[in-house]
């Protein structure tokens, strides 16, 4: 049997990647409030500023409208296509999902901030939103936005100058709370360095249950996927139960 690493969080949370399917962001959370426990799965995506300053949540920075392209920046809230959300009406929705949020410069973290603190004023640190940059001096720059959101710090290990040690300190004193790295980066060594400094693992996307269990069971505190279906199955078989035939489901690998 394959050692299970303890994770700082039990269950770690399942996050759907916003943008990488068709499916809509609504679909994708129905199909983890369905099989998960409020507060233990959420949305991954991008934020972007409308022209009349609301943030929403989009793969990309540009849309179609009809047969022209436009950036979300030159278009009000009013304006935005049917798959764009609004990050006021995803906050404001049931089930305490999470929703982690890449951001790409610090008006969209102030926005960001701003719409969390206002949907979800009596949430606890890190418990909803979650802001997401790959430079953790930015990262660490937003703490003082506000003490209800998380903070992340994405990378690649072949990215860090110092060493995960030395990039783990760096990022607790700053007060960061998570580092993201891609699926095949984790190892059960570096999540317990990670944990040892208070540090959340993050980890994905990854398209195919076996990688999600086998992050799971190395001791990651969240998975990310395109795939909501797949990230049900890996919780269930990581937690002994499947869904499926833990040798290859018919739906997924």
């Amino acid at each position: 049997m394959t050692p299970r690493f303890p994770s700082l969080r039990n269950p770690p949370i399942a996050l759907a990647s916003a943008g990488a399917s068709d499916a809509s962001v609504d679909d994708l959370l129905a199909v983890l409030a369905s099989a998960l426990a409020p507060g233990t799965y959420g949305i991954a995506g991008a934020a972007w500023l409308t022209a009349d300053g609301h943030p929403v949540v989009h793969r990309d920075a540009v849309v179609r409208r009809g047969l022209r392209r436009q950036a979300l920046s030159d278009l009000r809230l009013d304006e935005i296509p049917d798959d764009v959300v609004d990050l006021r009406r995803l906050l404001g929705g049931p089930g305490d999902a999470h929703v982690v949020l890449s951001i790409g410069d610090d008006a969209t973290a102030e926005a960001v901030a701003s719409t969390a603190t206002a949907v979800t004023a009596a949430v606890a640190r890190g418990a909803r939103v979650w802001l997401r940059t790959d430079d953790w001096r930015q990262a660490a720059s937003w703490r003082a936005l506000s003490d209800d959101i998380g903070l992340v710090a994405s990378t690649r290990l072949r990215r860090l100058e110092h060493g995960p040690e030395r990039h783990a300190a760096l990022v607790a004193n700053g007060g960061v709370d998570a580092v993201q790295l891609p699926e095949g980066d984790w190892t059960p060594g570096l999540t317990t360095l990670f944990h040892r400094f208070g540090r959340l693992a993050m980890a994905g996307p990854a398209p195919h249950r076996r990688q999600l269990v086998a992050l799971v069971d190395i001791g990651v505190d969240a998975i990310s996927s395109e795939h909501a279906e797949r990230l049900v199955e890996a919780r269930a078989a990581a937690a002994g139960s499947p869904t499926t035939d833990p040798g290859r489901s018919a739906a997924t690998p």
